[in-house]
């Protein structure tokens, strides 16, 4: 062979050799795409923690392609996940009790926060100091088939009371802070955002933790038994993403409210406002895991059996079809 045909040769086998390298490195590197699906507008700020781990990259880093795309409320978004119309949602802790009875495959992967979502709130001139004070008052809640109502049933049964003894108004998610601020409802169970409305107004407000009184849960990221069986890497990374902004959230509420608004066009101009919110989910729900976002069986048992006892839910389902800790260890 010439030193010319060697030559050929050689560059010939160096750049198959590169564009094979080339290929893989694509293949090794494709980002694994993932639909998620919010049960509620994505720019609310219960959902802060996913606009920020997708804003900052953190998905992307983790080798997850995420599209978000919006449902119709907590129940249609678990039915959306367990029928394979979206890979993840959001839901709270307790999702996956109320409808996997239903035949709805799906568990959370993730739990965003050792405390409660729902808090009870009640203005400061109501007279009202605590749960048992709420008999005979009107209490402003989103709906009657919703996580906030069974959290207040929960906290009036610490107290041996039912929801015969309030007069329990369901009036949508934006009515429940307007109630309050007229005066209509001295008192409601509701999301911190929801309360912080009401303080914007000027009206002095005092806060009553649910979970002092019911074990109560946090958003969680809901997946399907097919999706955790057949994108496991994936869901982790997804869950990793997630947790980073949280925990960035809890460090720092004020920075992280900075990077939302830059984020969230919707909120252009209110850090102020974004910020005090995040402060309030890094102070009254975010804190008390000792693995952050575990489920933590002992607080699902109680929860499952207060489902039962009050007939939310027809049956027990073995806690080990609720839930998997796989992706936050």
């Amino acid at each position: 062979m010439t030193r010319k045909a060697k030559g050929l040769l050689h560059r010939l086998t160096f750049a198959v050799a590169l564009s094979v390298g080339v290929m893989g490195a694509g293949v090794a590197g494709a980002a694994e795409k993932l639909t998620y699906l919010f049960p509620a507008p994505s720019f609310l700020p219960a959902f802060a923690p996913f606009m920020l781990a997708q804003a900052k990259g953190y998905y992307k880093a983790e080798g997850v392609d995420v599209e978000f795309a919006i449902g119709k409320g907590g129940a249609d978004v678990a039915k959306q996940v367990g029928a394979g119309n979206a890979d993840l949602g959001g839901g709270i802790g307790d999702t996956p009790v109320i409808v996997r009875p239903n035949g709805v495959p799906v568990k959370a992967v993730a739990v965003l926060g050792g405390r409660a979502l729902t808090q009870i709130v009640v203005r400061a001139d109501s007279g009202i100091n605590g749960p048992a004070d709420l008999k005979g008052k009107t209490v402003a809640v989103m709906a009657y088939q919703d996580t906030t109502y069974y959290s207040l049933l929960g906290a009036l049964a610490a107290f041996n009371m039912t929801k015969n003894d309030v007069n329990a108004q369901a009036v949508g998610p934006a009515g429940v802070s307007k109630l309050m601020i007229s005066g209509d409802a001295p008192a409601m169970a509701g999301v911190p955002e929801w309360a912080a409305a009401v303080e914007a107004e000027g009206i002095a407000i005092k806060w009553f933790a649910v979970d002092q009184y019911f074990p109560g849960m946090a958003q969680a990221i809901i997946a399907s038994d097919e999706t955790i069986a057949k994108k496991p890497q994936a869901v982790k990374g997804f869950v990793k993403g997630t947790l980073k902004a949280l925990a960035e959230i809890m460090k720092d509420p004020q920075a992280a409210a900075k990077e939302y608004v830059a984020a969230v066009p919707q909120h252009a101009g209110k850090e102020a406002a974004m910020a005090k919110i995040l402060g309030y989910y890094a102070e009254k729900v975010y804190p008390g895991q000792k693995v952050l976002g575990a489920m933590d069986e002992v607080r699902l048992e109680k929860l499952q059996d207060f489902y039962v006892a009050q007939g939310i839910v027809r049956a027990k389902t073995p806690l080990a079809e609720l839930y998997t800790n796989q992706f936050v260890q």
